[in-house]
């Protein structure tokens, strides 16, 4: 047997190196939301204190504060539908143009590619005040107030912002896809529609997941759109929803309860990459893999 050659000094300091920086950004990342966490469990008094210090108890009024009194409970249910609405669009669209665009072959499809792909060097902070006039007008053209303060619309306005990235996503994943199982499907009758969910689905599952998890990130966070399509405040999502909290509490000193409404925040996001971490390494490597 081959005696295993050790790495030499260099590579041991390069990999030490590595790990140096991936430690230090680990902890840039952890220690502001642990911070955070410990902020949001302390009392009025102790923001006075040393600001690092742990907090004497778990004073889970400031949750309950900013739960019902600063209304985080209904924009939390605000974002949970918009966001939800907003992923069910996207995939309902984005789906069927990711199928045809990578699989099937059809006159201007180039140029339909070309057109989604240049979508994703448009900022959505750049349109989000013609988006609104569009709306407006709509609601003047049709003598309705539903283009505005409406969560299907906002849901909407999400799902079609997110297209260009989606379906580069999901394209450049299905067309490693193997082509017998197609063929197989249309020898059998199948339509192509009837391929798309029997077939392509499936076997797109960790890309779709990896795309559900990018999107999902980017609707609850998501403040530009939502703060100039929903003025009225029983419509809000959660970020500006925060952002008034933070500006409430921050005059009148209610750290905690502030603090808090940042932890509501955050933790579904949280949780939910923690949940599906090794899932979304997946989808974003095995398209690298089979090509």
């Amino acid at each position: 047997m081959e005696a295993v050659q050790k790495p030499s000094l260099g590579e041991r300091l390069a990999r030490s190196l590595i790990w140096l920086a991936l430690a230090a950004l680990a902890v840039s990342i952890l220690l502001p939301v642990i911070w955070v966490i410990m902020a949001s469990l302390k009392e009025k008094s102790e923001f006075y204190g040393n600001p690092w210090a742990l907090p004497q108890g778990l004073y889970l009024q400031n949750f309950v504060d900013a739960w019902e009194k600063a209304r985080m409970g209904s924009y939390f249910l605000n974002s949970v539908i918009v966001t939800a609405l907003g992923l069910v669009f996207l995939l309902v669209l984005s789906l069927p143009a990711a199928y045809a665009l990578s699989r099937c072959r059809f006159p201007f499809r180039k140029g339909i590619n070309t057109l989604f792909m240049g979508g994703l060097f448009v900022n959505v902070s750049y349109i989000v005040v013609p988006i609104f006039l569009m709306l407006v007008d709509a609601n003047q053209l049709f003598g309705v107030s539903f283009f505005i303060n409406n969560k299907l619309i906002l849901a909407l306005v999400y799902a079609s912002t997110a297209l260009p990235f989606t379906i580069y996503l999901l394209s450049s994943y299905l067309v490693t896809l193997p082509y017998a199982y197609e063929e197989a499907a249309y020898v059998d009758g199948s339509g192509y529609f009837r391929t798309l969910v029997s077939i392509i689905i499936p076997m797109a599952r960790p890309s779709i997941l990896t795309v559900l998890l990018f999107n999902f990130l980017s609707f609850w966070n998501e403040y530009i759109i939502a703060i100039t399509l929903m003025s009225r405040d029983a419509e809000k999502t959660l970020p500006v929803g925060l952002m008034n909290l933070m500006k409430a509490q921050n005059a009148a000193a209610e750290y905690g309860r502030m603090y808090a409404g940042l932890v509501i925040v955050m933790l579904p996001t949280l949780i939910l990459y923690m949940l599906v971490q090794k899932k979304l390494t997946q989808g974003m490597t095995i398209g690298g893999i089979k090509g």
